[in-house]
């Protein structure tokens, strides 16, 4: 691909490198940048500038904010008595779509994966477990995707957590085996959430 700017190519490298762009999506994506008026891109570029460097993970359950505590750990509606345990932040918030949960969360940041190198250092378990043993959690969800890797994940905190007095519990299968929790539909996963099983059960 020949580019008559080079800044006109740096910027096309530059998006290409996000997921699913290609150079000739990038092009596309940067020309029509250029087509717009210079404010409008601006706004664009300032408020991925201020994301990047302003945004924060919630100190509680490790899921993004813009403070220290984000609105649902700090919520006075919200029961802490039962947290949700979720791969990432887009699973909070495809739960949060179905208004059907009023407990609290814990991302994990991702799933145990020994052949991408991701052990459970790697993940925010401990915190997790430390929450678990305040004595304030009564029950604990698996909202994993239920692929391999989900599963694992699933069964080693059900093992660091066991000897807790608190209940484990995982979404029922109305979502398929091997799908993607974000890519729900928000009925199908607000059955999942209330006709939730004991996890021992899944077992």
């Amino acid at each position: 691909m020949n580019f008559s700017s080079k800044l006109l190519e740096n910027a096309v490298n530059e998006v290409s490198q996000l997921p699913g762009i290609g150079k000739r999506t990038a092009l596309r994506l940067v020309l029509h940048l250029l087509k717009r008026p210079k404010e409008q891109t601006h706004h664009l570029a300032k408020a991925l500038n201020l994301m990047v460097d302003e945004i924060k993970l919630c100190k509680k359950c490790h899921n993004i904010s813009d403070v220290d505590l984000c609105e649902i750990c700090a919520s006075p509606k919200r029961t802490e008595e039962i947290v949700c345990v979720v791969e990432d932040v887009r699973d909070v918030m495809a739960i949060e779509s179905t208004a059907q949960y009023k407990g609290l969360y814990h991302v994990l940041g991702g799933k145990i994966s020994p052949i991408e190198g991701v052990g459970p250092q790697n993940l925010t378990i401990d915190s997790l477990i430390d929450t678990v043993k305040s004595g304030h959690v009564k029950e604990v969800i698996f909202a994993l995707s239920s692929t391999m890797e989900g599963d694992t994940t699933n069964f080693y905190i059900f093992k660091q957590i066991e000897k807790y007095n608190v209940k484990t519990s995982t979404i029922a299968r109305g979502i398929s085996v091997g799908d993607e929790l974000e890519y729900a539909d928000e009925v199908t996963l607000g059955r999942s959430i209330i006709n939730r099983i004991p996890f021992e059960n899944s077992l």
